[in-house]
């Protein structure tokens, strides 16, 4: 096992930069709002400089942002002022056309009902294996199958179907 990786202030910047815009991607995953998934990514860096946890290796460190971002985000949607406000005002869908996305499939991907919209990014986007993104997201891997291949039906029907087969 190699040594854990230990954080001073220039690494902390030296994993923010590193993973700063997969997790500000998983964050607008899940919130679909600039605003909010800016401010969860600032949470989930803060949580690590608090944290005392120790990584085996720097893809440890990435699924261990990786799954705080997800678990804060699920907080954030269950917390009650989430549900009184409007989620995709028209200023943060022009941004975010500006800011994340590489490419029209991706709108579509933000398109999909959550259960199958982190699965399909983590594994297209990221690369994560189906057994590491079940890992991560704490659900059994035939699930993660599932949801793929669920996931993939939608995108085919969602953006013409024949084209992409």
């Amino acid at each position: 096992m190699e040594d854990a990786l230990q954080r001073t202030g220039k690494d902390i910047t030296q994993i923010y930069n590193c993973h700063a815009d997969t997790i500000y991607k998983v964050c607008f995953m899940m919130l679909k709002n600039v605003v909010d998934a800016e401010e969860a990514t600032q949470t989930v860096f803060l949580k690590l400089m608090r944290s005392d946890q120790t990584f085996q290796d720097t893809e440890h460190e990435k699924a261990w942002l990786i799954v705080t971002a997800r678990n804060h985000c699920k907080n954030m949607l269950k917390h009650w002022w989430r549900r009184l406000r409007v989620t995709l005002e028209e200023s943060d869908q022009k941004q975010l056309s500006e800011e994340i996305r590489h490419d029209d499939l991706l709108d579509e991907v933000l398109s999909l009902p959550e259960k199958y919209r982190l699965p399909i990014y983590l594994h297209y986007y990221e690369g994560y294996s189906t057994k590491e993104i079940a890992d991560m997201l704490s659900i059994k891997e035939p699930t993660i199958r599932t949801r793929l291949h669920t996931g993939r039906k939608l995108l085919k029907l969602s953006i013409g179907g024949e084209r992409y087969e």
